[in-house]
């Protein structure tokens, strides 16, 4: 069994200013680098502050990489039919030579569709842009001639184009990520319509099925599982922020037109919402459900739905270290 990489992942969603969420998560990625952390991932949302706070993950990024010395830097996602491709190829090529290597690119087809227009795009063309998107940046990433002069991606950063994520939600798209070779990033639930009673993450393996079988001979299979994890210290702590992430994810689904029975108790109601909240030990028996924890190259944490404030937040990643993460098989490389 190879051992996980442990990440961290931050939608910057602070109830604070904007300045103050940028600040909070560049303290939360060096904290998270003091602790062993291997990983620390970001975001792109545009417009809507409650989905995500974060625009521009390449400046944030830039920032994190001044500020730490060892741990990866990656993107979960660039929304890359609303970008140009070349640009996000140069961003990422700076921001990966001024990290030393300590980045990886995150791509998805993603983002909340009354984004597209404002970009000069239609949602409903967005799987045909982003074949389109994806392709050129690939070109510049491989280091492809790309101008009539013989001109090519400056500076170089070919190892980003062998590293590249891409997120999906079905078993096709996994399909054709690992036919192309590239890690397949699994989002901390899935898309549901209506009430299961289960979570979600048991609708993830055959996704990770389709991406193993389609990987080319000798290319090992790269799978990050995020997942919506917060540990705290004590049972009240727990009930506090586990009713909280629950009214926020249930103020989503009904958004989506999900109906949930009446009476469903809060333990029932955590394990639909696919989220881990409790002390150490009550993390873990709930991690314990996941089948695809075992299977994940890379297990990240996130503190979202939840969305505690930046000590709670700065604690759970301490027990995380502590107690979770050795136990799922993590060992820490400092």
């Amino acid at each position: 069994m190879t051992t996980p990489r442990l990440g961290y992942f931050t939608r910057l969603l602070d109830d604070a200013t904007p300045v103050v969420r940028y600040r909070n998560a560049l303290e939360q990625f060096v904290r998270a680098e003091e602790l062993g952390f291997d990983t620390a991932w970001v975001a792109q949302h545009h417009f809507h502050s409650e989905e995500g706070g974060l625009p521009s993950p390449f400046v944030l990024l830039a920032q994190a990489a001044a500020k730490t010395s060892r741990i990866l830097l990656a993107t979960g996602i660039v929304t890359l039919p609303l970008e140009a491709p070349l640009r996000v190829a140069e961003d990422a090529a700076v921001l990966w030579l001024l990290a030393d290597g300590r980045f990886e690119l995150g791509i998805g087809s993603g983002g909340t569709g009354t984004s597209f227009p404002p970009f000069g795009f239609e949602v409903e063309n967005r799987p045909a842009i982003y074949a389109a998107h994806k392709e050129t940046l690939l070109r510049a990433l491989r280091g492809d001639v790309l101008t009539t002069d013989g001109g090519a991606l400056y500076p170089p950063a070919p190892p980003l184009a062998d590293s590249l994520w891409e997120a999906t939600f079905s078993a096709s798209g996994a399909e054709r990520i690992g036919r192309e070779g590239n890690g397949l990033m699994l989002s901390r639930t899935q898309p549901r319509r209506e009430y299961t009673a289960q979570g979600s993450a048991g609708d993830q393996v055959a996704i990770v099925d389709a991406h193993a079988a389609a990987l080319p001979a000798g290319v090992a299979p790269r799978v990050m599982a995020s997942r919506s994890v917060l540990v705290v210290d004590t049972d009240e702590e727990a009930r506090r922020w586990r009713a909280q992430g629950i009214a926020r994810s249930l103020t989503m689904l009904a958004g989506l037109g999900v109906e949930i029975p009446d009476g469903v108790a809060e333990g029932e109601l955590a394990t639909y919402l696919d989220l881990h909240v409790g002390t150490p030990e009550q993390v873990l028996a709930t991690l314990a459900e996941d089948p695809i924890l075992p299977r994940a190259t890379d297990i990240v944490f996130q503190p979202h739905p939840i969305d505690p404030p930046h000590e709670v937040v700065l604690r759970s990643l301490e027990l995380i270290a502590k107690d979770v993460a050795p136990a799922l098989g993590w060992v820490p490389q400092n």
